[in-house]
Protein backbone atom coordinates (compact mmCIF):
# COMPACT_ATOMS: atom_id res chain seq x y z
CA UNK A 1 0.00 0.00 0.00
CA UNK A 2 1.50 3.34 -1.07
CA UNK A 3 1.20 6.47 1.06
CA UNK A 4 2.45 9.32 -1.11
CA UNK A 5 -0.38 11.85 -0.88
CA UNK A 6 -1.09 14.70 1.47
CA UNK A 7 1.05 16.97 3.65
CA UNK A 8 1.83 14.19 6.17
CA UNK A 9 3.13 11.63 3.66
CA UNK A 10 5.88 9.57 5.25
CA UNK A 11 4.63 9.87 8.85
CA UNK A 12 4.05 6.43 10.41
CA UNK A 13 1.27 5.86 12.93
CA UNK A 14 0.23 2.72 14.80
CA UNK A 15 -3.48 2.84 15.70
CA UNK A 16 -4.85 0.44 18.28
CA UNK A 17 -8.44 -0.08 17.18
CA UNK A 18 -10.92 1.28 19.70
CA UNK A 19 -13.99 3.48 19.94
CA UNK A 20 -14.23 7.15 20.88
CA UNK A 21 -11.93 9.70 19.34
CA UNK A 22 -9.38 7.26 17.92
CA UNK A 23 -11.06 6.13 14.65
CA UNK A 24 -11.87 9.67 13.49
CA UNK A 25 -8.46 11.04 14.47
CA UNK A 26 -6.78 8.18 12.62
CA UNK A 27 -8.98 8.77 9.58
CA UNK A 28 -7.98 12.44 9.49
CA UNK A 29 -4.29 11.56 9.76
CA UNK A 30 -4.65 8.92 7.04
CA UNK A 31 -6.51 11.34 4.75
CA UNK A 32 -3.57 13.72 5.10
CA UNK A 33 -1.11 11.03 4.06
CA UNK A 34 0.05 9.30 7.23
CA UNK A 35 0.90 5.64 6.85
CA UNK A 36 -1.52 4.40 9.52
CA UNK A 37 -1.43 0.76 10.56
CA UNK A 38 -4.58 -0.15 12.42
CA UNK A 39 -4.31 -3.08 14.79
CA UNK A 40 -7.71 -4.56 15.51
CA UNK A 41 -8.18 -7.05 18.28
CA UNK A 42 -10.66 -9.35 16.55
CA UNK A 43 -11.80 -10.48 13.15
CA UNK A 44 -14.93 -8.30 13.27
CA UNK A 45 -15.16 -4.78 14.66
CA UNK A 46 -16.45 -1.31 13.83
CA UNK A 47 -14.83 -1.23 10.40
CA UNK A 48 -17.61 -3.50 9.16
CA UNK A 49 -20.29 -1.16 10.51
CA UNK A 50 -18.86 2.17 9.35
CA UNK A 51 -16.20 1.36 6.74
CA UNK A 52 -15.70 4.96 5.61
CA UNK A 53 -14.56 5.94 9.12
CA UNK A 54 -11.75 3.40 8.81
CA UNK A 55 -10.56 4.41 5.36
CA UNK A 56 -6.95 4.93 4.45
CA UNK A 57 -5.31 2.43 6.81
CA UNK A 58 -3.43 -0.79 6.58
CA UNK A 59 -5.19 -3.28 8.85
CA UNK A 60 -3.79 -6.05 11.00
CA UNK A 61 -5.79 -8.49 13.08
CA UNK A 62 -3.72 -9.35 16.15
CA UNK A 63 -4.75 -11.17 19.30
CA UNK A 64 -2.97 -8.98 21.82
CA UNK A 65 -3.46 -11.55 24.56
CA UNK A 66 -0.90 -13.65 22.67
CA UNK A 67 2.68 -12.66 23.64
CA UNK A 68 3.91 -13.30 20.10
CA UNK A 69 1.28 -10.95 18.65
CA UNK A 70 2.17 -8.30 21.23
CA UNK A 71 5.79 -8.50 20.14
CA UNK A 72 4.73 -8.01 16.54
CA UNK A 73 2.86 -4.90 17.57
CA UNK A 74 5.87 -3.75 19.57
CA UNK A 75 8.13 -4.22 16.56
CA UNK A 76 5.92 -1.82 14.60
CA UNK A 77 5.93 0.68 17.47
CA UNK A 78 9.72 0.80 17.51
CA UNK A 79 9.65 2.04 13.89
CA UNK A 80 6.67 4.41 14.20
CA UNK A 81 6.49 8.18 14.58
CA UNK A 82 3.29 7.98 16.59
CA UNK A 83 0.88 5.66 18.37
CA UNK A 84 -2.75 6.31 19.26
CA UNK A 85 -4.92 4.24 21.57
CA UNK A 86 -8.20 4.72 23.38
CA UNK A 87 -8.48 1.78 25.77
CA UNK A 88 -9.48 2.07 29.41
CA UNK A 89 -6.67 3.32 31.66
CA UNK A 90 -4.17 0.59 32.43
CA UNK A 91 -4.95 -1.62 29.44
CA UNK A 92 -1.79 -0.86 27.51
CA UNK A 93 0.22 -1.38 30.69
CA UNK A 94 -1.34 -4.81 31.10
CA UNK A 95 -0.34 -5.61 27.51
CA UNK A 96 3.23 -4.44 28.22
CA UNK A 97 2.84 -1.83 25.48
CA UNK A 98 2.87 1.10 27.89
CA UNK A 99 4.53 4.47 27.21
CA UNK A 100 7.57 3.75 29.38
CA UNK A 101 8.52 0.63 27.46
CA UNK A 102 7.66 2.05 24.05
CA UNK A 103 9.50 5.35 24.56
CA UNK A 104 12.50 3.51 25.94
CA UNK A 105 12.70 1.52 22.72
CA UNK A 106 11.75 4.46 20.47
CA UNK A 107 12.63 7.77 22.21
CA UNK A 108 11.15 9.89 19.41
CA UNK A 109 7.72 8.20 19.62
CA UNK A 110 4.61 10.33 20.19
CA UNK A 111 2.22 8.25 22.27
CA UNK A 112 -1.37 9.54 21.98
CA UNK A 113 -3.81 8.40 24.66
CA UNK A 114 -7.48 9.19 24.06
CA UNK A 115 -10.19 8.84 26.66
CA UNK A 116 -13.16 10.41 28.34
CA UNK A 117 -11.95 11.63 31.72
CA UNK A 118 -8.19 11.69 31.11
CA UNK A 119 -5.28 9.86 32.65
CA UNK A 120 -5.66 11.33 36.14
CA UNK A 121 -8.31 12.84 38.38
CA UNK A 122 -10.94 11.10 40.53
CA UNK A 123 -12.99 9.97 37.50
CA UNK A 124 -10.07 8.69 35.41
CA UNK A 125 -10.94 5.04 35.94
CA UNK A 126 -14.69 5.43 35.64
CA UNK A 127 -16.94 4.76 32.69
CA UNK A 128 -18.53 7.57 30.73
CA UNK A 129 -19.83 8.50 27.33
CA UNK A 130 -19.94 11.68 25.29
CA UNK A 131 -22.96 13.07 27.13
CA UNK A 132 -21.26 12.60 30.51
CA UNK A 133 -18.10 14.42 29.46
CA UNK A 134 -20.13 17.30 28.05
CA UNK A 135 -22.08 17.48 31.28
CA UNK A 136 -18.98 18.07 33.41
CA UNK A 137 -17.28 20.48 30.99
CA UNK A 138 -20.19 22.93 31.06
CA UNK A 139 -20.96 22.44 27.38
CA UNK A 140 -24.14 20.38 27.76
CA UNK A 141 -25.73 22.94 30.06
CA UNK A 142 -25.51 25.51 27.26
CA UNK A 143 -27.03 23.29 24.54
CA UNK A 144 -30.71 22.66 23.96
CA UNK A 145 -34.03 24.24 24.76
CA UNK A 146 -34.88 26.45 27.68
CA UNK A 147 -36.36 23.48 29.54
CA UNK A 148 -33.97 20.67 28.65
CA UNK A 149 -30.31 20.13 27.63
CA UNK A 150 -29.99 18.34 24.28
CA UNK A 151 -26.86 16.33 23.36
CA UNK A 152 -25.43 17.49 20.00
CA UNK A 153 -24.89 13.97 18.66
CA UNK A 154 -21.27 13.12 19.53
CA UNK A 155 -19.96 16.14 17.64
CA UNK A 156 -18.54 18.08 20.59
CA UNK A 157 -17.08 15.49 22.93
CA UNK A 158 -16.02 12.57 20.78
CA UNK A 159 -15.58 14.13 17.34
CA UNK A 160 -14.35 17.45 18.67
CA UNK A 161 -11.76 15.77 20.86
CA UNK A 162 -10.65 13.68 17.88
CA UNK A 163 -9.54 16.95 16.31
CA UNK A 164 -7.54 17.77 19.45
CA UNK A 165 -5.96 14.33 19.34
CA UNK A 166 -5.02 14.70 15.67
CA UNK A 167 -3.67 18.24 16.21
CA UNK A 168 -1.75 17.07 19.27
CA UNK A 169 -0.18 14.23 17.30
CA UNK A 170 0.94 16.55 14.50
CA UNK A 171 2.30 19.15 16.95
CA UNK A 172 4.19 16.59 19.02
CA UNK A 173 5.59 14.84 15.93
CA UNK A 174 6.90 18.19 14.68
CA UNK A 175 8.53 18.69 18.09
CA UNK A 176 9.97 15.18 17.99
CA UNK A 177 11.44 15.73 14.55
CA UNK A 178 13.14 18.88 15.84
CA UNK A 179 14.34 17.54 19.20
CA UNK A 180 14.45 13.76 18.86
CA UNK A 181 12.29 13.48 21.98
CA UNK A 182 8.83 11.98 21.95
CA UNK A 183 6.15 12.40 24.58
CA UNK A 184 2.75 11.25 25.81
CA UNK A 185 -0.45 13.08 24.81
CA UNK A 186 -3.44 12.93 27.16
CA UNK A 187 -6.43 13.73 24.90
CA UNK A 188 -9.55 13.60 27.08
CA UNK A 189 -13.05 14.36 25.87
CA UNK A 190 -13.81 16.43 28.97
CA UNK A 191 -10.73 18.57 28.22
CA UNK A 192 -11.55 19.02 24.55
CA UNK A 193 -15.18 19.95 25.11
CA UNK A 194 -14.17 22.47 27.80
CA UNK A 195 -11.58 23.97 25.44
CA UNK A 196 -14.22 24.38 22.73
CA UNK A 197 -16.27 26.39 25.23
CA UNK A 198 -13.47 28.97 25.72
CA UNK A 199 -15.35 31.76 23.95
CA UNK A 200 -18.47 31.25 26.04
CA UNK A 201 -16.55 31.04 29.32
CA UNK A 202 -14.89 34.32 28.33
CA UNK A 203 -18.23 35.96 27.49
CA UNK A 204 -19.72 34.69 30.75
CA UNK A 205 -16.79 36.05 32.76
CA UNK A 206 -17.30 39.42 31.06
CA UNK A 207 -21.01 39.51 31.87
CA UNK A 208 -22.02 39.04 28.24
CA UNK A 209 -23.39 35.49 28.39
CA UNK A 210 -26.44 34.35 30.35
CA UNK A 211 -25.69 31.04 32.05
CA UNK A 212 -28.93 29.46 30.88
CA UNK A 213 -30.07 27.94 27.61
CA UNK A 214 -31.89 29.77 24.82
CA UNK A 215 -31.10 33.15 26.38
CA UNK A 216 -28.24 34.40 24.19
CA UNK A 217 -27.49 35.46 20.65
CA UNK A 218 -26.27 32.14 19.27
CA UNK A 219 -28.03 29.51 21.41
CA UNK A 220 -31.55 29.93 20.03
CA UNK A 221 -32.46 32.79 22.32
CA UNK A 222 -32.40 35.43 19.59
CA UNK A 223 -35.27 35.21 17.06
CA UNK A 224 -32.85 36.04 14.25
CA UNK A 225 -30.54 33.11 15.10
CA UNK A 226 -32.57 29.94 15.31
CA UNK A 227 -34.57 27.47 13.23
CA UNK A 228 -38.18 27.84 12.11
CA UNK A 229 -40.73 25.30 10.94
CA UNK A 230 -42.14 25.74 7.45
CA UNK A 231 -45.54 24.83 6.01
CA UNK A 232 -44.34 21.33 5.04
CA UNK A 233 -42.92 20.53 8.48
CA UNK A 234 -39.33 20.99 7.35
CA UNK A 235 -37.13 23.77 8.68
CA UNK A 236 -34.96 26.72 7.74
CA UNK A 237 -31.97 28.01 9.69
CA UNK A 238 -31.75 31.75 10.27
CA UNK A 239 -28.41 33.33 11.20
CA UNK A 240 -29.09 37.03 10.56
CA UNK A 241 -26.83 38.46 13.26
CA UNK A 242 -25.52 41.47 11.35
CA UNK A 243 -27.90 44.44 10.87
CA UNK A 244 -27.68 44.22 7.08
CA UNK A 245 -28.63 40.55 7.13
CA UNK A 246 -31.44 41.31 9.58
CA UNK A 247 -32.87 43.89 7.18
CA UNK A 248 -32.68 41.40 4.32
CA UNK A 249 -34.43 38.80 6.50
CA UNK A 250 -37.26 41.20 7.22
CA UNK A 251 -37.49 42.05 3.52
CA UNK A 252 -37.76 38.39 2.60
CA UNK A 253 -40.47 37.85 5.20
CA UNK A 254 -42.28 41.03 4.10
CA UNK A 255 -41.93 42.53 7.56
CA UNK A 256 -41.08 46.21 7.88
CA UNK A 257 -37.40 46.36 8.97
CA UNK A 258 -38.13 49.15 11.45
CA UNK A 259 -40.94 47.20 13.12
CA UNK A 260 -38.46 45.71 15.60
CA UNK A 261 -35.24 46.92 17.16
CA UNK A 262 -33.00 43.94 16.47
CA UNK A 263 -31.08 43.83 19.75
CA UNK A 264 -33.83 45.03 22.07
CA UNK A 265 -34.59 41.88 24.05
CA UNK A 266 -37.99 43.28 25.03
CA UNK A 267 -38.96 42.94 21.35
CA UNK A 268 -37.80 39.36 20.98
CA UNK A 269 -41.01 37.53 21.96
CA UNK A 270 -43.08 39.52 19.42
CA UNK A 271 -40.30 39.22 16.84
CA UNK A 272 -40.15 35.45 17.26
CA UNK A 273 -43.93 35.14 16.90
CA UNK A 274 -43.90 37.26 13.74
CA UNK A 275 -41.06 35.29 12.18
CA UNK A 276 -42.64 31.94 13.10
CA UNK A 277 -45.96 32.94 11.58
CA UNK A 278 -44.30 34.15 8.38
CA UNK A 279 -42.16 31.03 7.90
CA UNK A 280 -45.14 28.75 8.52
CA UNK A 281 -46.86 30.14 5.43
CA UNK A 282 -44.60 28.50 2.82
CA UNK A 283 -42.81 25.16 2.39
CA UNK A 284 -39.08 25.03 2.94
CA UNK A 285 -38.19 25.08 -0.76
CA UNK A 286 -40.39 28.10 -1.24
CA UNK A 287 -38.30 29.95 1.34
CA UNK A 288 -35.10 28.70 -0.26
CA UNK A 289 -36.21 30.25 -3.53
CA UNK A 290 -37.36 33.45 -1.82
CA UNK A 291 -34.00 33.98 -0.12
CA UNK A 292 -31.84 32.74 -3.00
CA UNK A 293 -31.02 36.32 -4.06
CA UNK A 294 -31.22 37.93 -0.62
CA UNK A 295 -28.10 37.96 1.57
CA UNK A 296 -30.07 37.22 4.73
CA UNK A 297 -28.25 34.14 6.10
CA UNK A 298 -31.28 31.89 5.63
CA UNK A 299 -30.60 28.27 4.69
CA UNK A 300 -32.69 25.12 4.34
CA UNK A 301 -32.02 22.53 7.05
CA UNK A 302 -31.00 19.55 4.93
CA UNK A 303 -31.20 15.91 5.93
CA UNK A 304 -28.30 13.47 5.55
CA UNK A 305 -29.96 12.24 2.35
CA UNK A 306 -30.40 15.77 0.97
CA UNK A 307 -27.09 17.46 1.81
CA UNK A 308 -24.96 15.71 -0.86
CA UNK A 309 -27.28 17.03 -3.58
CA UNK A 310 -27.21 20.74 -2.71
CA UNK A 311 -25.67 22.76 -5.59
CA UNK A 312 -23.03 24.38 -3.36
CA UNK A 313 -21.91 21.03 -1.96
CA UNK A 314 -21.83 19.54 -5.46
CA UNK A 315 -19.75 22.45 -6.78
CA UNK A 316 -17.19 22.03 -3.98
CA UNK A 317 -17.13 18.26 -4.22
CA UNK A 318 -18.02 18.08 -0.55
CA UNK A 319 -19.28 14.51 -0.91
CA UNK A 320 -18.12 11.68 -3.11
CA UNK A 321 -18.06 7.92 -3.52
CA UNK A 322 -14.39 7.10 -4.09
CA UNK A 323 -14.72 3.79 -2.24
CA UNK A 324 -18.18 2.92 -3.52
CA UNK A 325 -19.93 4.50 -0.52
CA UNK A 326 -21.18 8.09 -0.40
CA UNK A 327 -19.18 9.99 2.23
CA UNK A 328 -17.78 13.44 3.08
CA UNK A 329 -14.48 14.13 1.36
CA UNK A 330 -11.31 14.99 3.32
CA UNK A 331 -11.00 18.35 5.02
CA UNK A 332 -9.30 20.78 5.16
CA UNK A 333 -8.10 21.29 1.60
CA UNK A 334 -4.45 21.72 0.67
CA UNK A 335 -3.40 23.50 -2.51
CA UNK A 336 -0.07 21.75 -2.94
CA UNK A 337 -0.47 18.32 -1.32
CA UNK A 338 -4.13 17.31 -1.42
CA UNK A 339 -5.57 14.91 1.11
CA UNK A 340 -7.25 11.80 -0.29
CA UNK A 341 -9.83 9.23 0.75
CA UNK A 342 -8.41 5.81 -0.03
CA UNK A 343 -9.59 2.34 0.86
CA UNK A 344 -8.38 0.40 3.89
CA UNK A 345 -6.32 -2.65 3.06
CA UNK A 346 -5.50 -5.78 5.00
CA UNK A 347 -1.76 -6.43 5.25
CA UNK A 348 0.54 -8.69 7.24
CA UNK A 349 3.15 -7.63 9.75
CA UNK A 350 6.08 -8.70 7.58
CA UNK A 351 4.94 -6.52 4.66
CA UNK A 352 4.55 -3.46 6.88
CA UNK A 353 7.86 -3.98 8.66
CA UNK A 354 9.59 -4.30 5.30
CA UNK A 355 8.04 -1.01 4.20
CA UNK A 356 8.96 0.81 7.40
CA UNK A 357 12.49 -0.48 7.96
Amino acid sequence: MEFTHGPLAGVRIVEFGSTGQVPLAAMLLADMGCDVVRIRRGAVDGSAVAPTLFRGRSELSLDLTDPAAREQAFALITLADGLIEGFRPGSMEELELDPARCLNANPRLVYGRAGGWGLDGPLSGRGGNDINHLALSGALHALGTESNPVPPLNLVGECGSALYLALGMVAAILSSQATGRGQVIDAAQVDGSASMMTLYYALHAGGRWNDRRAANLVDGGAPFYRCYACADGRHVAVGALEPGHFRALCEGLEIAPDRFKQFDRACWPDMEAAFATAFSARPREGWAERFADLDACVSPVLSLAEAPHHPHNIARGLFGSPLGVLQPMPAPRFSGSPAQAVAQQAEDVETILARWE
